[in-house]
């Protein structure tokens, strides 16, 4: 993926570089989650999300976690 290339969050919407096919790691390796809220994730979206939405996740309990990714998608 070029540098240029940008990703659309599936949670807020907003744009964003995604990482993963960098040479270097991709910052989203340094956010800490749970097993179950990275479960929760997985099943709920396809695709990469933001830092900032991460990050935000990170910092739920998982209950408000579960809650949050009951909310629907930006369209």
């Amino acid at each position: 993926m070029s540098a240029d290339t940008r990703d659309r969050c599936p949670r807020c919407g907003g744009s964003f570089h995604c990482g993963a096919q960098d040479p270097a790691p991709c910052p989203c390796g340094t956010i800490d989650l749970y097993a179950d809220t990275l479960q929760l994730l997985r099943e709920r979206y396809t695709t990469c999300l933001c830092l900032t939405c991460l990050r935000e996740i990170a910092a739920m309990p998982l209950d408000a976690a579960r809650a949050d990714m009951k909310k629907p998608a930006p369209s």
